[in-house]
């Protein structure tokens, strides 16, 4: 961390002391930390935890932490990180708790002792694990002692005035300052941080539920805890309780409120991951039930639903060793899709094209987590497609079919998305229809399900099932003027799509094309692969909006912050053997367009052998000036790195990509969106003459 901003969201807690609020920060963030004790951080010998804390980042508090436990000195901390004096002190009395109560067994505590660490912020997660019991022996203790919290109403008047903001958060203390009534009721489980990979897309829809349930005349109530959401704006809710989205945080606000019923499909990967405890908790759940979100979220019993069903999906395997998955790659061919199971966002996916790649990447995935398989698939390149339904139980409304514009292999958060799709034939749309209503029924979906396939030479294959709302929930909302929210959440309470207007089966299309482009932020996360794959990297996106598919995309670029090269522009490419027949392809159009080729020794000589003028370029090794320093002058308008892979930061690639980002030029690193952007040149598009939209016109029939 330092005077660039690198973060992608924030967190907000809110307790009756430091420590408390403190304590409550840390299990927000949902990196599995429910205490000051951090794994990585143990394991560093003190002159380096000395050398870490003077320069700020992620983990300098687990690291300050550590150094305290190990009996460092409060006032030499201060000393070299030039915090207050005051909060390391209170970082010190977490510290001293947390090796108090490793000290500790079950049968040590006295409803004065437990009183005093739930008052001090700690959670019975994290009792538990210092004191080697479970979470629910420590609730069974607070039940039997009656040591439960209570929730106080923030004062948004400063004393000046009498506060009747509702807007909760919990204490342990006496006096509750929550009303609750005696009306109809439902609870909306937010989304948490924003991050890469859960965006504030799902805040839009959380939102436009409770709009939704308002308009029943429901009593609203959301827990989150975002501060710069809507969903945490006071007067959006009924009630807001500002709080972690733990098991033991939502449990206490709803064993307070008793709602009719909660939401989860609207909060993303987040608020689903609370469905089976829940469930475990009797806690009515409206919508999917868990039992069927586990059933598309498990691996092999997904498997078992589209055999049954007679769907195609790419063949592939769970594995639990290196050797298996070996074994695995071979039988089902080079190359393949690799990826932990129950991530976020893509994380940690990639494409192995061989054996050592994809041990590389085995070791390394069982290293980090031991306890669960990872999940290898055949990778198919082909057209992927996307669609959000809804679907009531029986019958299934598909408000729009979106098309992603780059193949298979890039995460549909990354891909340029289109609505309505331009190479997707009616017989193809009548097997999307059918497959989705085929899989949202034997699933019992009850609201949104998003599905991803892949067109692989005409034949339709299922790569992912989410049994909730997606980040293109708003998109295909604006794009369509569909209230996609509004009718899942009316199916959540019982009404029937049929009865509601909207019909079923897919929406009709509008006679313009709305574009969905990502936008990054890879400029400010120094070392951060920037190439798209299968690991989501954007952290937002622009709408273009036109009559024809080069005018929306025109306006996409231009907006994504991306040039569009002119007659003279100049373009450095690098291209790996495997890509140089598109890539030349591409290129003689750009050649007729007047752009100058700059490139490596092997795209340049492809780039001659078609006939295309080129300039010759070094390599990063082969010594000055090279490709580094030719990007870094200021003479070069896009640069074309198809990679042949992600991740390898000692790679010429990685370099140069990062070079790209950080010296703010246009950088393709997808044949398709290379072949996108040289469609939109040839269309010679002036930007003093675009169409202008009323989107509440004509995107609407």
């Amino acid at each position: 961390m330092g005077t660039k901003m690198m973060a992608t969201g924030e967190i907000m807690s809110i307790g009756k002391s430091f420590e408390a609020a403190l304590l409550k920060g840390v299990r927000s963030l949902e990196i599995g930390q429910y205490g000051l004790e951090r794994k990585s951080s143990k394991a560093r010998d003190l002159e380096t935890l000395k050398k870490r804390v003077v320069t700020p980042d992620d983990e300098r508090l687990f690291d300050m932490a550590e150094m305290i436990r190990r009996g460092y000195k409060v006032e030499k901390i201060c000393q070299i990180t030039g915090m207050d004096l005051f909060f390391v002190h209170k970082i010190a009395n977490l510290v001293e708790m947390e090796e108090e109560l490793k000290t500790m067994k079950l049968e040590d505590f006295t409803k004065e002792s437990l009183m005093y660490f739930k008052e001090k912020g700690f959670s019975d997660k994290a009792i538990s694990r210092f004191v080697g019991c479970t979470p629910p022996d420590i609730y069974d203790l607070r039940k039997k002692w009656d040591i439960m919290p209570v929730f106080k109403m923030v004062d948004t008047c400063a004393g000046e005035f009498e506060a009747v903001t509702p807007y909760y958060y919990s204490s342990y203390d006496t006096e509750n300052e929550v009303v609750v009534s005696n009306k109809k009721k439902v609870m909306v489980i937010g989304s948490g941080p924003i991050r890469i990979g859960q965006g504030i897309e799902f805040d839009y829809c959380s939102v436009h539920c409770i709009m939704a349930l308002k308009k029943k005349g429901i009593e609203t109530i959301i827990v989150n805890n975002n501060p710069e959401t809507v969903s945490t704006d006071f007067d959006t809710a009924d009630k807001l309780y500002f709080e972690p989205l733990t098991e033991e945080d939502v449990l206490n606000v709803v064993e307070l409120e008793k709602p009719d019923g909660v939401i989860l499909q609207f909060g993303g990967q987040t608020a689903i991951k609370l469905a089976g405890f829940f469930d475990e908790m009797h806690i009515p759940i409206l919508g999917t039930l868990p039992e069927q979100i586990d059933e598309a979220e498990d691996r092999e019993k997904f498997d078992a639903v589209l055999e049954t069903l007679g769907i195609s999906r790419p063949k592939g395997k769970g594995v639990w060793s290196v050797a298996e998955g070996i074994e695995t790659a071979e039988k089902l061919g080079f190359p393949v899709l690799v990826r932990p199971s129950y991530v976020l966002g893509g994380q940690g996916m990639e494409i192995t094209y061989n054996d050592d790649q994809l041990k590389m990447y085995l070791a390394d995935a069982f290293e980090k987590d031991s306890k669960n398989p990872v999940l290898i698939d055949r990778y198919l390149s082909g057209r992927e497609i996307e669609v959000d339904a809804i679907c009531d139980g029986t019958d299934v409304y598909i408000p729009g079919i979106m098309e992603h514009l780059e193949r298979a292999g890039v995460h549909s958060g990354d891909s340029i998305s289109i609505y309505p799709p331009q190479n997707i034939s009616d017989d193809m749309k009548h097997q999307i229809m059918d497959v989705t209503k085929k899989i949202s029924v034997a699933l019992k979906v009850i609201g949104m399900i998003n599905i991803q396939f892949i067109d692989f030479k005409g034949e339709l294959n299922i790569i992912e099932v989410n049994p909730r709302s997606s980040r293109t929930v708003p998109y295909i909302t604006k794009v369509t003027g569909v209230p996609v929210i509004d009718i899942a959440t009316r199916v959540m309470l019982g009404e029937k799509l049929a009865d509601m207007g909207y019909g079923t089966g897919i929406c009709d299309e509008p006679d313009v094309v709305a574009v969905k482009v990502p936008v990054f932020s890879t400029e400010k996360l120094p070392q951060v692969e920037v190439s798209l794959g299968p690991e989501m990297r954007s952290t937002g996106e622009v709408l273009g909006v036109g009559y024809n598919l080069e005018n929306a995309l025109y306006k996409g670029f231009i907006a994504a912050g991306m040039t569009i090269p002119k007659a003279g522009s100049t373009i450095i490419a690098t291209v790996g053997n495997k890509d140089h027949e598109d890539f030349v392809k591409i290129a003689k159009r750009c050649d007729a367009l007047g752009c100058n080729f700059i490139a490596t020794k092997g795209t340049a000589r492809a780039l001659k052998e078609a006939g295309i003028e080129c300039k010759l370029v070094k390599k990063i090794s082969e010594g000055v000036p090279n490709i580094i320093d030719t990007i870094r002058s200021g003479v070069v308008d896009l640069i074309v790195d198809i990679p042949k892979k992600a991740n390898n930061k000692k790679s010429d690639g990685f370099k140069i990509r990062r070079t790209a980002v950080e010296s703010s030029v246009t950088l393709i690193t997808a044949m398709d969106t290379f072949n996108a952007m040289v469609n939109v040149m040839e269309k010679h598009i002036d930007q003093d003459k675009l169409d202008i939209f009323d989107i509440n016109k004509d995107m609407r029939k």
